[in-house]
């Protein structure tokens, strides 16, 4: 008797030799064709965090650097983290902003008065001995001793009184330095001295937008940087402009046609360039223009400031 499982087998190998094609008759489900690979969207740039601020008094700061206290309490109300501390704690607080800035890394932003601007610079060394960048520099009358501005600093200001005894310092960056720079020298305006060079409301109210403006500021800006160094004329309004641009003289330009198309005072024009205020330009000629890395609102540009006070 002929095994039931065998005549099975066999009847499929007839079928196949009769039909050969029948193999390939139910061929394998092809797979599904892949979907074409998207690369992803680049991640959106995420805001700067807010920037730390350190502000220092210089000697005796209780008692003749209070301008750095009430600068301390504006950035506070606008919201920043301010602290004001006393110059002799230099490198300790620089210890914790480095350490800071480490764990948590934010803009940094520097102020002081008198020994509090030497302070600034000094602390501005240290983290560049750590790759750290800082931000700003804003000092005011630092002392005769204070060092140079070293190249991790992306923006520097100096407001001084170059005939001051207990100030004066006139800094200067180190060679090779490509930040934002500009020096205000305001030793022929009669209504400001050491003690309340500080005090400026209207310096304070400056400063704080341009603490303001930092997190918009794109870090490429600093390629074209002019720094600018001023003798601001006597009882004249101070306007901190961040640097210098260089732009094109066309056809009908006059140094007071460009002051007022840039909204910039004639005499910044004309030291800006060594040139007079009625200097000849010629098509093609380059003007240096005191610029802010954000402009201000038209009013607020030629804002007449209020008088220091006297404290």
């Amino acid at each position: 008797m002929i095994d039931p499982r065998r005549l099975v087998v066999l009847a499929a190998v007839a079928l196949l030799a009769l039909n050969p094609g029948m193999a390939a008759a139910s061929p394998a489900k092809p797979k599904p064709a892949a979907a074409p690979t998207v690369a992803p969207p680049p991640p959106a740039a995420e805001p700067l965090p807010p920037p730390k601020i350190y502000l220092f008094r210089g000697a005796m700061g209780p008692i003749f650097s209070t301008g750095m206290d009430r600068l301390s309490e504006k950035l506070t109300q606008a919201g920043f983290s301010a602290d004001v501390y006393e110059f002799t704690i230099c490198r300790w607080i620089g210890d914790r902003a480095i350490a800071s800035y480490k764990e948590s890394p934010a803009p940094i932003v520097l102020i002081g008065h008198s020994m509090g601007g030497l302070c600034s610079v000094l602390i501005s060394e240290m983290a560049a001995k750590e790759n750290i960048p800082i931000s700003l520099v804003i000092i005011i009358d630092p002392a005769h001793a204070t060092d140079d501005v070293p190249l991790n600093v992306q923006r520097f200001i100096n407001i001084f009184l170059s005939d001051s005894v207990l100030g004066g310092g006139d800094v200067v960056a180190v060679p090779g330095y490509r930040g934002h720079y500009a020096s205000y020298d305001l030793k022929e305006s009669s209504r400001v001295s050491h003690i309340n060079i500080e005090k400026s409301d209207d310096i304070h109210r400056q400063i704080i937008e341009m603490v303001t403006q930092l997190p918009r500021i794109p870090p490429q800006t600093q390629a074209d940087a002019v720094p600018l160094r001023y003798l601001v004329p006597g009882d004249t309004p101070v306007e901190l402009w961040d640097s210098g641009v260089r732009l094109p003289v066309r056809r009908g330009d006059t140094m007071e046609s460009i002051a007022a198309a840039n909204r910039v005072p004639l005499w910044s024009l004309a030291q800006s360039n060594s040139l007079p205020e009625n200097a000849p330009l010629t098509p093609g000629q380059t003007i240096i223009v005191p610029r802010h890395l954000t402009p201000p609102e038209p009013t607020a540009a030629m804002a007449t400031p209020a008088t220091p006070g006297r404290r």
